[in-house]
């Protein structure tokens, strides 16, 4: 299976784009631009939305669900917000088929079923959600709001990739009301920490912790926050966002609560979310020319046992010993897949979940059986030893902690190796060019300079990174002062 994969280094996005079809984890639809999430891609997807819902809940927030369909009256009501989705929206017009008199056996749009007012399918659900808000926020008691929600949006995209681009794609979005600024903002920030902590400690993916610049913002957020993920072919990918929304939100749709003292006020907002997207950088920062490569925390299965027999009593046996196995490992709480079909060879199976990048392999038969052993594969250093049974569990146990580890360092070495301070835009062209990845270089702080180079290089400013510090220098296409420098990538 893997060895009809087109190498990363022939074709990075082909090879994006085959593995996600061949690992099974999702497929083109009927619907033009939205895709079909298959078992193994969802349980994944399961996997993180399970992690996150649970780290949510720690942080003191709940889940409700709002309506897919926004009145354009309202969808309007937060220019800035209307503006910056106007072009990317899916329109409901009509409520009704009928039979085409024209066309036997066809249907077509009811002319006279046209709605009163056109149904926006939400982009985003700010809209919807602060018109309800306002019901439900009278006083500071009823403050904070701390609101999540699980949902499918629509932006309709014209160039698509799984995954990466669809114009229907699943996601979370928070959405929270606040009676102070300080505290809106220390909740964008929070949100924006825990998505940081979840790509790095269960996605095994290093992240950088930024600000977007003001054209780069969220429409209709006073700050946007975000991290920034380096791909295996040099580009960034934007791994998820939290926005500080100030009242923009709150006066559009005049949500005002009574404080303390009696007096009348504008709530203060924030919206943060992370979408399927994940997947795509999930596959692109850790996957090799073999198929996928999955961190331990995220694998549907974290270990395949794959029986060796002639027989069907060496079946037999290597089950029993696999069953014994299955039970050890589960009460550790790890996953684990008993490959028991007879329909398929082992080196079949075997190339199956080094395709879909289950951890840790174990294969077992009638010598092992002897032996007192098993073979165990590792999928990401694709190396094999020799295990004692009686030692097993307690290795595999270690060894989740081990590769989960080991494949965070691998994209952190990529990404500081892939990491570029530079000072003239002639080295900034060179390095896109040669290297890309991340460019550290000053900027003068103007719209027009950063507009400038995005349409000479197409690299974009990722962010202005969390932990920068302030340095005198010059921007590296006007020349003129800047005291830091920025993030600079090309971008999914």
């Amino acid at each position: 299976m893997s060895k009809k994969l087109t190498k990363r280094a022939e074709d990075y996005s082909k090879w994006y784009n085959e593995l996600v079809v061949k690992a099974d984890l999702a497929e083109n639809s009927a619907v033009r631009g939205c895709m079909v999430i298959k078992p193994y891609g969802y349980a994944i997807w399961e996997k993180m939305q399970a992690e996150l819902d649970r780290m949510f809940k720690e942080t003191g927030h709940q889940n409700a669900y709002f309506p897919l369909f926004v009145p354009k009256s309202l969808f309007e009501a937060e220019e800035k917000n209307a503006e910056g989705f106007a072009k990317e929206c899916a329109v409901v017009t009509h409520y009704r088929l009928q039979n085409d008199p024209d066309n036997p056996g066809k249907l077509r749009v009811d002319p006279e079923a046209k709605l009163e007012e056109e149904l926006v399918v939400r982009p985003t659900s700010e809209a919807i959600i602060w018109n309800t808000y306002k019901g439900w926020i009278q006083s500071y008691r009823d403050l904070p709001l701390l609101i999540n929600q699980w949902a499918n949006v629509v932006r309709w995209e014209m160039r698509t990739r799984l995954f990466l681009r669809t114009a229907e794609f699943l996601w979370q979005e928070g959405h929270t009301a606040h009676a102070t600024e300080a505290e809106a903002i220390t909740e964008a920030e929070l949100m924006n920490n825990v998505y940081s902590n979840f790509a790095e400690n269960f996605m095994a993916i290093p992240v950088i912790k930024g600000l977007k610049t003001e054209s780069e913002r969220f429409a209709g957020a006073v700050e946007t926050y975000c991290i920034e993920a380096l791909m295996q072919d040099g580009k960034a990918l934007q791994a998820g966002t939290s926005h500080f929304l100030g009242q923009n939100f709150a006066k559009a749709f005049d949500v005002k609560f009574t404080s303390k003292e009696g007096k009348q006020d504008h709530v203060w907002a924030t919206s943060w979310g992370v979408s399927t997207r994940l997947m795509g950088a999930l596959i692109m920062t850790h996957s090799d020319d073999h198929g996928l490569v999955l961190p331990p925390n995220l694998a549907p299965n974290q270990v395949v046992i794959v029986p060796i027999y002639k027989t069907d009593e060496q079946f037999d046996e290597v089950s029993e010993v696999a069953n014994t196995i299955m039970s050890d490992l589960r009460a550790r709480n790890i996953s684990v897949k008993y490959d028991n079909r007879t329909t398929f060879r082992p080196g079949a199976k075997f190339a199956q979940h080094e395709l879909q990048g289950v951890p840790l392999r174990i294969a077992i038969g009638p010598k092992d059986l002897e032996n007192g052993t098993v073979e165990l594969a590792r999928r990401d250093t694709l190396t094999k030893e020799v295990v004692a049974l009686d030692a097993l569990a307690e290795v595999v146990e270690g060894l989740m902690t081990t590769i989960q580890n080991d494949l965070y360092k691998k994209a952190s070495d990529f990404r500081a190796e892939h990491t570029t301070k530079v000072d003239t835009f002639e080295e900034f062209k060179d390095v896109l060019e040669k290297t890309g990845g991340f460019i550290l270089a000053h900027w003068d702080g103007t719209n027009e300079t950063e507009d400038k180079i995005k349409e000479i290089t197409k690299a974009t400013i990722r962010c202005v990174p969390e932990d920068s510090v302030e340095e005198s220098g010059v921007c590296v296409f006007s020349g003129k002062p800047s005291n830091r420098r920025v993030l600079f990538a090309k971008a999914y």
